[in-house]
């Protein structure tokens, strides 16, 4: 068993050019240093919208992307993700074609915040648990259980600080790309959220941002809770580029 976090970025910021750049080398160490720290295993890079490979420190990393498409974040993680993509020129269906082409996951990245893609009728592999909002986690919970796929958990980290506050736990012999991708495959994966003091703070602090910007879209079958699911026609901008 494995404590992997499949959804971290090198940088902290992206209201550039998604493309590497000379920090990529200083942040993946700093994120690998904190997750060693943390009890992590291993960490997949997911910056957005292309993938350079990076060493993690003292932890594993698998190699990963965060494709913007035109209906939200897919994230591809496996032995082969593409090095780059251009923002929302993609379809949510060719991108989950293109990462089972290169032996990867295709999972559905925070499914209800600035996102439709989990309107998509495609043959996703997962659908996360995002550390920034775990209080989703029962409607995340009951999406999953509706399109009958498994869960997976990533901390969406920009800061060191962030990694791990939401982890997978992978079920796998050895820690290799190809056996993450498997376990996702088969449903040998469980998320799990941190609850360290920082990681209940952060919280608090997405949760205002979130509910500023009005990235969060509750679903529709909360009505009794004021549940304003509706559709959205694209995207924009992820909300770390804004």
């Amino acid at each position: 068993m494995f404590a992997l976090d499949l959804h971290t970025h090198t940088r902290f910021f992206h209201g550039f050019e998604s493309r590497p750049t000379p920090f990529d080398p200083v942040g993946a160490r700093l994120l690998g240093e904190v997750a060693h720290r943390r009890g992590l295993d291993g960490l997949a890079f997911t910056n957005h919208d292309y993938y350079e490979p990076q060493a993690a420190g003292p932890v594993a990393h698998v190699p990963g992307i965060e494709v913007t498409t035109t209906r939200g974040h897919v994230l591809v993680v496996g032995p082969d993700p593409p090095r780059f993509t251009r923002p929302e020129r993609l379809e949510p269906e060719a991108v989950v074609e293109m990462a089972h082409d290169r032996g990867c996951a295709a999972i559905i990245a925070h499914p209800y915040r600035n996102s439709t893609v989990r309107e998509v009728d495609a043959d996703f592999d997962a659908i996360e648990v995002n550390g920034k909002h775990p209080r989703t986690q029962e409607w995340v919970e009951r999406l999953a259980a509706d399109h009958g796929l498994p869960l997976v958990g990533g901390s969406d980290a920009h800061y060191p600080i962030e990694v791990g506050r939401a982890f997978t736990r992978v079920d796998a012999d050895e820690l290799t790309a190809e056996a993450v991708v498997d376990a996702i495959r088969d449903g040998d994966v469980e998320p799990v959220v941190g609850d360290f003091l920082t990681d209940r703070l952060l919280r608090r602090f997405y949760r205002r941002i979130h509910e500023q910007k009005r990235h969060l879209q509750r679903p529709a079958w909360l009505d009794g809770e004021g549940g304003t699911e509706e559709p959205t026609p694209g995207v924009g901008s992820a909300p770390d580029e804004d």
